[in-house]
Order: C-alpha cells, then sequence, then structure tokens
C-alpha cells in the first residue's frame, strides 16, 4: 500500500484530473474509484472534488465541441437525420432537453446527452452551468458518502 500512497501523492492530482476529463468523454471510464482512493488517502475533500469536477467539465466541454463543430457530419451521416427530423429534435430538445444535461453524470447516457447538447447548439453558457451543477453535485455527493462511511 506504500507503494500506491506514493503514487498518489506523486501524481493523484494529474491523475484523476486526466480520469475525470477522459471519463466525460466517449471513453467508457468511470472516476469515483479514484475520488474515494484519495480521499481514503486524507487529501482535502475540496480540491479532490473540485479537480475531479474540473476534469469532468472540461470533458464534457470537449464532448460538446465535438457535437457542435461535427454536428451537421453527425446528424446526416451518422444518425441520418433529415431536416424534419432534426427541427423536431432541436425543438423538444430546446424545450424539455437542456434540463438534461443535469444529469451528463449518469454512466451511458451522461457522455451522449453533452455530445447532443453541441449537435443542437444549446448555449455555451447554459451547458457549462447544467452541466458543471451536476457533475459536482455528483462528485460532492461521492465525498459526502465517502467521509460518512470512513467516519473521516
Amino acid at each position: 500500500m506504500a507503494g500506491m500512497h506514493e503514487w498518489l501523492v506523486e501524481y493523484g492530482f494529474f491523475a484523476l484530473f486526466l480520469l475525470s476529463f477522459f471519463a466525460s468523454t466517449l471513453v467508457p471510464l468511470g472516476s469515483e474509484w479514484m475520488v474515494v482512493t484519495m480521499l481514503l488517502a486524507r487529501n482535502e475533500a475540496w480540491v479532490v472534488v473540485a479537480v475531479a469536477t474540473a476534469g469532468n467539465c472540461l470533458g464534457a466541454l470537449t464532448t460538446y465541441w465535438v457535437g457542435l463543430y461535427g454536428g451537421e457530419f453527425l446528424k446526416r451521416r451518422v444518425l441520418r437525420m433529415d431536416e424534419k427530423s432534426t427541427r423536431k429534435a432541436e425543438d423538444f430538445y430546446n424545450r424539455f432537453g437542456s434540463m438534461s444535461l443535469l444529469f451528463s453524470f449518469l454512466p451511458v447516457i451522461g457522455d451522449p446527452l453533452c455530445l447532443i447538447g453541441g449537435v443542437l447548439r444549446t448555449g455555451f453558457i447554459r451547458f457549462t452551468l447544467l452541466v458543471l451543477t451536476g457533475k459536482l453535485a455528483r462528485y460532492a455527493a461521492v465525498a459526502w458518502l465517502t467521509l460518512q462511511g470512513a467516519g473521516l
């Protein structure tokens, strides 16, 4: 265990940032285990949550950017959406969908939500605030549960 502790001291926050970043792209990874590990190694909870949230949000923004700038290709070639179905999807997402970005932290559906947010051109500030809120709440909950469970 001493080796793991030394590794976390040396690379922990950088590794947490990268893992959180990639976990919020279309790469199928999870970062919660590293948050728990770093908390159990007695790192400051607010720093762990802040680093994980920052990495995860930047990963989501990368996915959003792919949707934003690759949107036409994705809509036409990959999703095979015509003008009518595109307009319907945009209307629905603009009316109800952008609030679903609060759930962008969920496995399986979270990353596609961020991609759709870009494809359907959700405003940058709205996208960022919704995603940041959801991801911060998730990491804060993981930290709180970990600290409560470990009696720290």
